[in-house]
């Protein structure tokens, strides 16, 4: 597991500062010292900590940027030890790395660099952004579903077509959609386009099928492709537009949130579960994912380093690239007890993770184990039509966030207050997926007449 730590110059420049450098520990005998590009006055850098004066609020803003700034740029380099083996993080390409993260206008792609072929472009794309591991991968699906289409439409009457990014237009837009909608049904007749672009890059013996797309999928997948066109927009590679005239499905739509109560969670955590040990430590990690709300994302990647003064601190790795911001959630007690109960048996993690599918299937078994089966109503995703579901069979690491954020709602009923603990921004409209108006908040207005 690499770790990083903070020193600071000897030297000095003109205006009386040190440049931050970050010791970023590898593995045995790979320690390089990076330079971060950032100064501080040695005065306020003590032991790798900022010191915040409290009387001047102009310096003690600027140094909580400097901070938010540094964690973030520790957080890429983590990442990039995940990302790369440790052959390819040499002292030289890490540096390079912190460069590009400092200085992304020097690595922007010039028109006259600029590759030919539409899925040249797109690995362009990947390669010259900071992007997350779950942004890459979703990128990724986008761009082989659009290589599938393509293959599609030659293979349909289209002979010559092919996907450019000067005459993508509405139309194209139009048809794509279609595709996707279409997809699960012409798996079967295409064998040959799956096998060369699968849906499904995980190791399985059988390659997966498709699934049928809904609404919120489709205008997921837009969303990503509208954000490629832009980049190429920035870049110059194109003026076109491909978004502009397109009129189909803009916005998501999402059912009640549904979660489980504090009482449901307080349960869940005393429930008898030692004749089955590991789903007793599967529960465990579910309960201390209740207590701080994070996505499972970043739930798997945090560490005993993550704990700093009685609270968990983490950027979130969804949203990094656009807002590094540093979120904090101090422990619930019973968060802290599950942190010492695991503190010699995570192996440098907080808790012995699984992979994140095993997670979801032990959450249902969880659920079922304990006798939390209730029916809500939810949305089909494909058919956007609501039904009734036992909560056990469609429980998931995501329903801790929303178990989170739900119950703080109810206390608080402040979304801004809320979202510095959930990690969403002032305004987000995504807010509304995790909490609901119930009956109790409905009571409580009434009440106030």
């Amino acid at each position: 597991m690499a770790t990083t730590k903070r020193e600071l110059s000897q030297k000095t420049n003109s205006a009386g500062k040190s440049e931050i450098i970050i010791r970023l520990s590898v593995g045995r005998g790979m320690q390089p010292r990076l330079k971060t590009g950032l100064f501080i006055a040695p005065g306020r850098f003590k032991n790798g900590a900022i010191i915040k004066p409290r009387a001047n609020q102009v310096e003690a803003a600027e140094l909580r940027t400097l901070e938010t700034t540094l964690a973030s740029l520790e957080q890429f380099l983590l990442n990039l030890c995940t990302q790369y083996p440790k052959e390819k993080l040499t002292r030289e390409f890490l540096s390079e790395e912190v460069d590009r993260y400092n200085h992304p206008d020097k690595y922007k792609v010039s028109y006259d660099d600029a590759p030919r072929s539409f899925f040249e472009v797109t690995e362009k794309f990947l390669t010259s952004r900071v992007l997350s591991d779950w942004r890459v991968k979703n990128y990724r699906v986008l761009f082989r579903a659009l290589a599938r289409f393509e293959g599609y439409q030659r293979l349909t009457g289209y002979r010559s077509y092919a996907i450019q990014l000067e005459t993508f237009g509405a139309d194209d837009i139009n048809a794509f959609e279609a595709f996707l909608r279409e997809e699960h049904a012409l798996y079967e007749k295409y064998p040959d386009l799956y096998a060369k672009f699968p849906a499904d890059t995980r190791k399985v013996r059988k390659s997966r099928r498709p699934l049928p797309k809904g609404d919120n999928t489709i205008c997921c997948t837009f969303k990503r492709f509208r954000a490629f066109f832009n980049w190429c927009n920035e870049q110059g590679l194109t003026d076109n537009k491909p978004f502009a005239k397109y009129t189909g499905v803009s916005s998501e739509r999402y059912g009640t949130p549904y979660y489980i109560t504090t009482e449901e969670r307080d349960f869940i955590a005393r429930y008898d579960l030692s004749s089955r040990p590991a789903l007793a430590e599967q529960r465990d990690i579910f309960i201390f994912h209740c207590l701080i709300g994070c996505r499972v994302s970043d739930l798997l990647r945090l560490t005993p380093t993550n704990i700093i003064g009685g609270a968990v601190e983490y950027i979130a790795n969804k949203t990094k690239s656009d807002r590094p911001e540093v979120i904090r959630v101090p422990l619930h007690p019973q968060a802290a007890n599950l942190v010492d109960r695991y503190a010699l048996h995570s192996k440098g993690r907080l808790f012995p993770f699984i992979s994140p599918q095993r997670y979801n299937d032990a959450i249902k078994e969880i659920f079922t184990a304990c006798g939390i089966t209730r029916a809500v109503t939810v949305l089909n995703p494909t058919t956007g039509r609501e039904e009734q579901r036992p909560i056990n069979e469609i429980a998931s690491s995501h329903i801790a966030r929303r178990t989170f954020i739900g119950n703080l709602y109810k206390k608080v009923k402040d979304p801004n207050l809320v979202g510095k603990l959930s990690g969403h921004k002032e305004g987000s409209r995504a807010f509304a997926r995790y909490r609901d108006i119930d009956d109790d908040m409905k009571k409580e207005l009434i009440n106030m007449l």
